[in-house]
């Protein structure tokens, strides 16, 4: 409880504050005002200097010396006339929208060659018969390597009946494919549109005859690497981590790409069989 004391000295400081704000000059407020708003065009000065230094920093980072090399020697060759902004980005690659002499717009695939991530991506060609010869310690040769994997297996699976985005050149770490969706925006894909029950059929029936007709797995298939285009329209892609039937892992991978479309779809209310009845169907 507070005394006579107390209460003396506590109203004495609340005159001595009073006394001073009394005493401050339309001066010393416009000053005080003048220095909030100095802070506030500083804090908007930093964010936007990082924003341009994380944009500069990711230009330089896709559009190396070598990355720039190729890219002109696809357009002399009449792959590309020139190059819209991104589309898609991700840790290992990004996808602009890019347009040919005609008009026609091409989804271009550029990987970075700076990407610590494609370490984790070897299991995927070493036992690839067609990949003799592997890379070791350069990540742009594996690039390189990744990069004709990723069109000879669009091209087989095209050829299988598979409807996968026409590939239509390579060089180096960049893929020129067709362009699903209506530039600049691409297709939404499982994951953002509805689905039901005959778009799992159709998955079921892409991932079988992946395996029967192109001899592949894809091995990295989700909700988040099938365009819906349109109703009845649906598209496979990221097609670079696909194996081939005879790599020493194709099972276990074919029964992981059927566990994840079988999950997917039953969080979506969807789900026929178990995954490794799915599989011993696929495998018949």
């Amino acid at each position: 409880m507070e005394g006579p004391e107390d209460e003396a000295g506590k109203e004495a400081r609340e005159d001595s504050l009073e006394a001073e704000r009394g005493s401050m000059t339309e001066g010393d407020i416009e000053q005080g005002s003048g220095l909030r708003e100095r802070i506030r065009r500083s804090e908007r000065e930093n964010r936007r200097l990082r924003h341009d230094s994380n944009e500069r920093k990711t230009v330089e980072e896709v559009f190396d010396k070598a990355t720039n090399f190729a890219l002109h020697e696809l357009m002399a060759r009449g792959e590309l006339s020139y190059l819209n902004g991104v589309v898609r980005a991700g840790k290992e690659a990004r996808v602009y929208w890019g347009v040919t002499a005609d008009g026609s717009p091409r989804a271009v695939k550029i990987y970075l060659t700076a990407s610590a991530e494609f370490k984790k991506r070897m299991r995927y060609v070493a036992g690839d018969k067609r990949f003799q010869e592997l890379p070791v310690g350069s990540i742009r040769q594996l690039i390189r390597l990744w990069v004709q994997k990723e069109y000879k297996n669009l091209r087989l699976a095209s050829e299988a009946g598979i409807r996968v985005p026409e590939p239509f050149a390579f060089n180096e770490n960049i893929i020129v494919m067709e362009f699903i969706g209506k530039p600049p925006a691409p297709a939404p894909i499982f994951a953002e549109a509805e689905v039901d029950a005959l778009d799992y059929k159709w998955t079921m029936k892409m991932i079988r005859q992946l395996y029967k007709k192109a001899d592949l797995v894809h091995a990295d298939l989700s909700e988040y690497n099938i365009f819906k285009p349109a109703p009845r329209e649906r598209v496979l892609f990221d097609m670079g981590s696909a194996v081939l039937s005879s790599h020493p892992e194709s099972k276990q991978l074919l029964l992981r790409d059927i566990t994840n479309i079988v999950n997917f779809f039953k969080k979506r209310g969807v789900y026929q069989k178990d995954p490794e009845q799915i599989l011993e169907t696929v495998l018949a």
